[in-house]
């Protein structure tokens, strides 16, 4: 069984009584807030970091009275456990206020935390709150148990609901292997041909100005929303048919920390390497796949064939897509070639891991078989 978080879209004739909720949830945030930055004052004589029980003592009580809160007992305790682990998280004596007003530059988008049967699933709604609320149920939920999650607003005032399941995954079927060099042009490139395209920001630039000098901010949001789904959808199609058809997957450790502070930022950021490589993470380890990321110093120099280092070097190679090694005379293509490498690189770390492994588990076994023949004659029959 393995773990799985599910998005859903709830209608959007819910969205004026989340939003409502939401701002009860800022409230009890920056309460805790205010709080703990008080006790944990370094001036204040005897300072304490509060923990979650401590700020759930705190807020006992706020729903019930004439002027109880709306959200569910459940949601407000939860929002105090969350608070209490992000501030020990980031290790700060306070957090950013949530702000609640819309219009603010700084609007924190609706959030509500749940937990393990906050909501309740039947007939196609979800109960929360005393509330049925009506989505789009592409997963069918009257299959699974509910357990924690979040209700969570996009930029565009849509909601969602996000909930942990547990379900059966099968393992795959696939033998071969497969080495992913991580690019800007193409945002992967795999050995054996596959190639996912990047570029979803650049190609929607035009509009995205227009729609900008026309000041039309909901479709900004709109065309930005668009980009993201594209390279969401391209990337999880590409991410299941690896997984689905390799046993082992291997990516270069390229990061895009240094690049971009450079001006290259723009296509780094496009090419999302961070959200595609973590899910071929998941989904291998959901899916009984090795995953491994490879150092790939020199792979884009060094041929796939003879090893030697012959290929395009520094700034001025970058335009070199397709080159031929002098010394065994075969026809490369730039990132096919590093993918080869990687996935070289790989196999052979893999192998060197599965020794030493092997290497530190002899004397277990040794012992193991010692104690299992003591006392056995030579023959191996036990002595009446």
């Amino acid at each position: 069984m393995q773990t799985k978080t599910l998005k859903l879209r709830i209608k959007d004739k819910h969205a004026a009584w989340l939003g409502g909720l939401a701002r009860e949830v800022n409230t009890v945030f920056n309460f805790c807030n205010e709080v703990s930055m008080k006790a944990s004052n370094p001036y204040s004589g005897k300072p304490k970091w509060l923990t979650g029980y401590d700020l759930q003592k705190l807020v006992s009580g706020s729903t019930k009275g004439e002027d109880a809160l709306s959200i569910p007992s459940q949601t407000l305790q939860q929002v105090c456990e969350e608070y209490a682990t992000r501030r020990k998280q980031f290790k700060k004596h306070r957090l950013n206020w949530r702000v609640s007003n819309p219009k603010s530059s700084k609007y924190s988008l609706g959030w509500l935390p749940l937990k393990k049967g906050a909501v309740v699933y039947k007939a196609g709604q979800v109960r929360y709150a005393g509330k049925l609320l009506s989505l789009w149920d592409s997963y069918g939920l009257d299959k699974f148990e509910l357990r924690g999650g979040s209700l969570s607003e996009d930029s565009r005032g849509r909601w969602y609901l996000n909930v942990c399941v547990q379900l059966e995954v099968a393992p795959s079927k696939g033998t071969a292997c497969v080495g992913i060099d991580l690019g800007l042009k193409e945002a992967a490139t795999c050995s054996d041909g596959q190639v996912l395209a990047s570029r979803w920001y650049r190609n929607a630039e035009v509009s995205l100005a227009t729609a900008q000098r026309s000041k039309k901010k909901k479709r900004v949001k709109a065309i930005h929303a668009k980009t993201a789904n594209r390279r969401k959808d391209a990337m999880h199609k590409l991410s299941t048919k690896l997984v689905v058809g390799n046993a082992a997957i291997f990516v270069g450790n390229v990061a895009s920390a240094k690049l971009v502070k450079t001006k290259m930022a723009k296509s780094t950021l496009d090419a999302g390497w961070s959200l595609f490589k973590t899910m071929l993470e998941y989904k291998c380890n959901h899916a009984g796949v090795v995953f491994e990321e490879v150092n790939e110093a020199w792979s884009t120099q060094t041929c796939s064939c003879c090893a030697s280092v012959e290929g395009p070097k520094g700034l001025e190679g970058l335009g070199v897509r397709q080159w031929v090694c002098q010394s065994c005379a075969t026809e490369h293509d730039r990132d096919i070639n590093a993918a080869t490498n990687i996935m070289a690189k790989g196999l052979a770390q893999l192998a060197i891991s599965k020794a030493a492994e092997a290497k530190a588990d002899e004397p277990v076994l040794n012992e193991a078989k010692a104690e299992a023949g003591h006392g056995l004659p030579a023959g191996g029959i036990p002595a009446l």
